[in-house]
């Protein structure tokens, strides 16, 4: 703890200074296999500052495709969704190359002409190709004993350790059980800070795939998704990020919800599918208990019928929430004047999408039962100007009384509902090794929102991104973002180089803001931050170091910077204040069956700053997690 508060301290008072410190360690370069937290933590960047993302319920998904990657010769649309990367042309290419003639090898993957040499090595970490002959026929219920997998992994945590006055210990434990891709199960067990027996919060899945007519059965913990997201969506949200060619577009079905947190559905779905020549039925149901605030139950029911056929895709979702008691919003508030009261809702939606050679065309129609049926319309076009240029147009239109709390669309604030705007995204890798993407959001609420004190109001958000990647050695990244809403403005800066090679990983980042209120007042903030990471060839040892310095007068200013930590969980800290941060990563696999996960980090502000907002001067927390796997 004495060593992080020396570098923290060490940090802050050249910040205290404001002078900025960057440094990269640059060596020889040769070939490198890119890892798979590498791929994970560039995601991350792409997403902006969305509150609502559930970034560990994210982290868990893709870490359980690099165990278990997809099978290309036999992946469905619905599996290629769930790489966040690919957008929905690329998907639709490898399909089609598939169909026409299966794979025998990954390099093949560089005849698809959408695919860049980044999209194939990131592809590559989580897919793999298993010949058609050698694919099993039959599974004995002997033989899927023995490979059924295990694991079991107890993670301590210690918060804030200085300051907090209760009991700052967060406990969790979770056991996973799976056969392949066709079954698996998850339990999980977690006492929260300064909780007791009562506070207890636990819960799972169940989870059989491709078995008999059943594409996919769930009990327990689950998410689902359909269409675009307006009647039914997931907890994850991706939102406005620098993946342009995947607005309105998630995976859809069925799946299980690892989290505990109360976010989800509760209950049992299922999702079967038909086949007539080339025509494709889905049909999928569901029933969900949630337990609402105030001790009020909520009962869901619904439902999706999807039609396939070649080019085009058609679905009907309908779902109706029953409360046990009525809801009713905070009355005084004037934002929320428009939000659901009542004892039962219904939502239903349309959604339809057809792609033709370089036009992709999609949409949704939803309608919600409130004191007056609201209405909700997302409509977009995904134009591919040639090979490696593509276009993204998106229309959205929420109406004030469209209020539905299981639904998501994209929007500039997390609760859909009284917005309108255009969404015009660009995303090209025409030149080797460079790419350049960015899109530009107009939109405009006609009543009052939270924050939002005059209607109707208007505001844009900008993002221009630049990337070189030429190999799997090093890359450099620019992000440029400006965005204005109820005439407060806020401008950005970040700047990434990434190096990796021989087991060392090393990390840049440096970031910088300006915003202008709606009376002209102007803050700024400065963040940069030093990842250093060394796998030891002898010893399977994996050490992480992030270095951090911060000067950033105003919340509004705030810089999120993703941080590594144990198995499953991911940190997602706002930088404010005036200080340093410093953390270290350990990964230890002890034996083949036993991993040791530690993370150590501490903060130190700046002492006069501190004081200034009454704040602690320094915060320390310990993740300490044990993993146990079989066989």
């Amino acid at each position: 703890m004495h060593i992080c508060k020396f570098l923290c301290i060490f940090v802050g008072s050249f910040m205290k200074k404001q002078v900025l410190i960057a440094f990269l360690l640059v060596a020889n370069m040769c070939f490198a296999q890119i890892k798979t937290e590498d791929i994970i933590l560039d995601i991350y960047s792409q997403l902006t500052e969305i509150s609502e993302v559930d970034y560990e319920e994210l982290q868990e998904e893709l870490l359980d495709l690099a165990e278990h990657p997809i099978d290309l010769n036999s992946a469905t649309e619905n599996d290629l969704q769930r790489l966040r990367f690919l957008s929905p042309r690329q998907i639709d290419d490898i399909l089609l190359y598939v169909y026409q003639h299966p794979m025998d090898s990954l390099y093949e993957l560089r005849l698809i002409r959408s695919l860049q040499e980044y999209d194939i090595r990131n592809l590559c970490a989580f897919a793999e190709v298993v010949p058609v002959k050698a694919k099993p026929q039959k599974v004995y219920l002997r033989e899927a004993v023995r490979e059924l997998k295990h694991e079991l992994s107890v993670r301590v945590d210690a918060r804030n350790c200085e300051n907090f006055t209760g009991d700052p210990v967060y406990v969790q434990t979770r056991y996973k059980m799976r056969y392949r891709n066709q079954f698996d199960m998850s339990l999980q067990l977690r006492r929260p800070i300064g909780g007791n027996a009562e506070s207890l919060q636990y819960g799972g899945y169940l989870r059989v795939r491709d078995t008999g007519p059943l594409r996919s059965l769930v009990a327990g913990n689950m998410q689902a998704s359909f269409g675009q997201g307006l009647v039914l969506s997931s907890p994850f949200h991706m939102g406005k990020t620098a993946y342009v060619n995947n607005v309105g577009f998630e995976p859809e079905g069925v799946r299980g919800l690892s989290s505990v947190d109360g976010s989800g559905l509760h209950g049992i779905g299922a999702t079967t599918t038909w086949q007539a020549g080339r025509t494709y039925i889905d049909a999928s149901l569901l029933y969900s208990l949630t337990r609402q605030q105030d001790s009020i139950h909520q009962h869901t029911v619904g439902g999706n019928l999807t039609v396939r056929h070649n080019n085009w895709k058609i679905g009907l979702t309908a779902v109706e929430n029953i409360y046990t008691d009525s809801i009713h919003p905070y009355q005084n508030a004037k934002y929320n004047q428009h939000y659901f009261r009542g004892y039962r809702q219904a939502v239903v939606g349309v959604n339809a999408r057809y792609h033709w050679r370089w036009i992709d065309v999609f949409g949704e129609v939803a309608t919600a039962q409130n004191k007056q049926w609201g209405v909700g319309v997302q409509a977009g076009a995904r134009f591919a100007a040639t090979d490696r240029i593509d276009l993204t147009l998106l229309y959205r239109y929420y109406s004030p009384w469209f209020d539905n709390a299981l639904g998501y669309g994209f929007s500039e604030t997390g609760r859909i509902g009284d917005e309108q705007g255009v969404y015009i995204g660009f995303d090209i890798r025409q030149l080797r090794n460079w790419q350049l993407r960015g899109y530009a959001d107009l939109f405009r609420f006609s009543g009052i929102k939270y924050g939002i004190h005059y209607y109707p109001s208007y505001g844009y958000d900008a993002v221009l991104e630049t990337a070189y990647l030429p190999n799997d050695i090093w890359n450099v990244r620019m992000r440029v973002r400006a965005r204005e809403k109820a005439k407060a403005g806020h401008y950005s800066l970040r700047a990434q180089f990434a190096w990796q090679q021989a087991g060392w990983s090393i990390r840049t980042t440096a970031e910088g803001n300006l915003t202008c209120d709606s009376l002209r007042q102007t803050g700024w903030g400065v963040n940069i931050a030093q990842d250093v990471a060394y796998s030891f060839q002898r010893v399977p040892l994996t050490l992480q170091i992030r270095l951090q310095g911060f000067d950033i007068r105003a919340w509004n200013n705030r810089v999120y910077l993703y941080e590594n930590d144990v198995l499953y969980a991911i940190s997602n800290n706002a930088a404010y204040g005036r200080g340093g941060r410093v953390y270290l990563n350990l990964r230890w696999h002890i034996i083949d069956q036993l991993s040791l996960y530690l993370k150590l980090s501490e903060t130190v502000y700046d002492r006069t700053w501190a004081t200034e907002h009454d704040r602690p001067q320094t915060r320390t927390d310990v993740h300490l997690m044990l993993r146990a796997t079989l066989p």
